[in-house]
């Protein structure tokens, strides 16, 4: 394990931990962060954020267990490491994943730029970090699938930075 991958994980461990004093009470709403910096509130019932700028959502369902949906993490340009930022994303994943019988697809993205080829290997990367990532706070990793969408499947559209940035992602789909 190289540097960066023993950095992250430890920081993974350590948002695991102290995230363990969180209040397990899930809220009725949550707000999310819009690129331009404001939050607006967000409808518990089966809709959640895939902001960049939103570090979770969580969605309220019929059982008494939160499920985390809708979530992503982004990336940097041409990068496949998991930001700290993204910690409460994937530990919110994680720590449902172990509770639930359900099974987590991720689908990884890339912007336009680069060769499709390059970008289905990109987006691959992406999703395999985020799965090696939960794997590392104890979710079962037969339960994660993890597909490529390259460039296939953006999120925005447009050749510019905050499009691109909307791109270089990882979503996570839960699976009944």
């Amino acid at each position: 394990m190289n540097t960066k991958q023993s950095t992250l994980l430890a920081t993974l461990i350590a948002a695991a931990v102290l995230g363990g004093c969180a209040s397990d009470k899930p809220a009725a709403t949550t707000t999310a962060a819009t690129p331009q910096g404001t939050t607006t509130p967000q409808s518990t019932t089966n809709t959640a954020s895939t902001n960049p700028a939103s570090s979770t959502s969580t969605v309220r369902t019929n059982t008494a267990m939160a499920m985390p949906t809708g979530s992503a993490v982004y990336f940097d340009y041409d990068s496949y490491s998991v930001k700290d930022q993204y910690g409460n994303v994937v530990r919110s994943n994680a720590d449902y994943l172990t509770k639930a019988i359900d099974k987590l697809e991720l689908d990884g993205n890339a912007d336009e730029r680069g060769s499709r080829e390059y970008n289905m290997a990109l987006g691959q990367k992406r999703a395999d970090a985020v799965k090696r990532a939960l794997t590392a706070l104890g979710a079962k990793g037969d339960r994660i699938e993890t597909v490529s969408f390259g460039e296939d499947k953006p999120k925005a559209t447009g050749s510019n930075e905050a499009a691109w940035a909307e791109n270089r992602r990882v979503d996570f789909v839960l699976k009944k």
